[in-house]
C-alpha cells in the first residue's frame, strides 16, 4: 500500500480533499492530512466539519466513517519538523485538493513558508508526483503562468472540471468524477465513476 500526503487549502471544494482521503484510507493506504488555516475555515463553512486541534485524526475518521484502524495522520500546517518536510521521508505522492491560486503561486516561487508549501517543494525536488487540483474560475494570466511554472517543474495539474458523459445524478457524482481522475493519475484503481463507453 502507498503513503500519501493530502493538503486542503482555502479554495472552495474541500469536499474533493475529504473524498480523496476517504478513498485512500478505504483502500488501505496511509495518509498524512494537512489543512491550511484558510482550508480549515472553508471546510467548516462548506461541509460543517470543524477540524479540531486535538484528536484530529480520530475526528476525521469519524466524519468520513472509516475504521478506527485507518492509517491517518493529521498534521498542523506550521509543523516544519514533521517528517514530510524532508526529502528522506518516503511519500508516494502528494495531492493538493482543492488548490488555491495563492498556494500555486507559493509553489511556483519556491517559498516553502509552511509545511504544505515545504512538502510540495520536496516533492518537486525529489521528482515525486505532486498533483494539484485548482478550483478557480476564470483564470487570470498570473494564474495560468504560475500553473505553467509548476507543471514545467513536474507537477500534474488536474483541474476540478467534472464531466457529464457519465450522466451525473447528484453532487456526489460530480465530486467522485474529479476525485476519480486524481486516483487515475496516481495509478490507484477505483469505481467512483463510469468510464467512457463502459
Amino acid at each position: 500500500m502507498g503513503v500519501y500526503t493530502v493538503v486542503i487549502t482555502g479554495a472552495s471544494g474541500s469536499v474533493y480533499g475529504l473524498r480523496l482521503v476517504e478513498q485512500l484510507l478505504v483502500g488501505g493506504h496511509g495518509v498524512t492530512l494537512i489543512a491550511t488555516e484558510a482550508g480549515s475555515q472553508v471546510m467548516a463553512h462548506e461541509t460543517g466539519f470543524n477540524l479540531p486541534t486535538e484528536n484530529a485524526a480520530e475526528a476525521v475518521r469519524r466524519y468520513l466513517e472509516v475504521g478506527s484502524d485507518a492509517l491517518l495522520r493529521v498534521v498542523a500546517p506550521n509543523d516544519l519538523f514533521d517528517p514530510i518536510a524532508s526529502g528522506s521521508r518516503r511519500v508516494d505522492a502528494m495531492v493538493v485538493a482543492p488548490c488555491s491560486m495563492g498556494f500555486v503561486g507559493s509553489i511556483a516561487a519556491g517559498l516553502g513558508a509552511d509545511l504544505p508549501e515545504r512538502a510540495a517543494d520536496v516533492m518537486l525536488k525529489e521528482r515525486r508526483p505532486l498533483v494539484v487540483v485548482p478550483r478557480e474560475t476564470p483564470l487570470s494570466l498570473i494564474h495560468l503562468r504560475n500553473l505553467t511554472v509548476i507543471a514545467e517543474a513536474g507537477a500534474i495539474v488536474v483541474p476540478a472540471m467534472p464531466a457529464f458523459y457519465q450522466k451525473p445524478e447528484s453532487l456526489d457524482d460530480q465530486v467522485n468524477f474529479v476525485v476519480g481522475k486524481v486516483l487515475d493519475v496516481l495509478g490507484i484503481e477505483h469505481s467512483l465513476y463510469r468510464r467512457w463507453r463502459e
